[in-house]
């Protein structure tokens, strides 16, 4: 069974969709089968780095939720980020599944008006990972702490939160945190992103873990490249060499430590 990490961050702009699509292509790239599913279902944009094309999406995850289509349906194949690229070696196994959310105003407007059956993403994540072998789900969840951000907590093996070095963003983590912690969840990692390169990285790692008891599993520089880039293509892609990337090979490391998934009973846990 697939490991299952969600990525979180209390407040929006933390770079918490770049970092998902950099972390999901590097464990590709690896050979594993990764699967994306994008709950970020009032502000989706994953899809944007991968180079889908809007006009070539016919069913999103909101299509699945409204009962329009299976999961499968709505589930596309965009390992090409990697697989089309000269000089790039990769093991033949390794694929990127994409769920996306309507980027449509009526249909958002339609779950924040209607809502939806929260219950039916549990079902939709299973058979994700049943039908397509997944070696890992990533399921990118909206900023804050909502009825999707609680689901997607209580059944992750791995919570990995994104945070900046900002007073806003330390209070909103430390919220994050203590709910996961009484949702028992397994196991927590921190990423500090759009740090700047004057700061002393070292220090910043150590107060931060002291603070929230919680490992910090790297931290990422901010950079002119990233801006450039503009969310146009995978970063790590783009620019094989440089720190940002290198910071996130060490983070997708430690999520593949003890890749059995630890929480084998994540259908049923905490269903109270």
């Amino acid at each position: 069974m697939a490991k299952i990490i969600s990525i979180h961050s209390f407040r929006g702009g933390t770079g918490k969709s770049n970092v998902t699509a950099n972390l999901a292509t590097v464990l590709a790239r690896g050979g594993a089968r990764v699967g994306i599913v994008d709950t970020d279902i009032q502000s989706p944009g994953i899809h944007v780095p991968f180079g889908l094309d809007e006009t070539k999406i016919k069913y999103t995850l909101n299509d699945y939720l409204w009962g329009r289509c299976a999961i499968e349906a709505a589930t596309y194949d965009v390992s090409s980020v990697f697989t089309t690229r000269k000089g790039w070696f990769t093991n033949n196994r390794g694929k990127i599944y994409l769920i996306p959310s309507s980027i449509k105003t009526g249909e958002i407007s339609r779950i924040l008006r209607e809502g939806y059956d929260a219950r039916l993403l549990n079902d939709g994540f299973r058979q994700l990972m049943q039908r397509l072998q997944l070696d890992y789900l990533f399921i990118d969840t909206h900023p804050g702490i909502n009825e999707e951000t609680l689901l997607s907590v209580i059944i992750s093996d791995i919570l990995l939160v994104i945070l900046r070095p900002d007073k806003q963003d330390y209070q909103g983590t430390a919220v994050t945190i203590d709910v996961a912690r009484k949702l028992e969840v397994p196991k927590m990692l921190l990423v500090m992103n759009k740090v700047l390169p004057s700061l002393n990285t070292p220090s910043l790692k150590q107060q931060v873990q002291d603070i929230y008891k919680v490992p910090v599993a790297g931290i990422l520089p901010v950079c002119e490249e990233m801006f450039h880039l503009a969310s146009s293509d995978i970063f790590s892609m783009r620019y094989p060499e440089h720190p940002w990337t290198k910071t996130i090979s060490v983070i997708a490391q430690s999520l593949m430590e003890n890749n059995q998934p630890v929480n084998n009973n994540i259908f049923t846990r905490n269903r109270r």
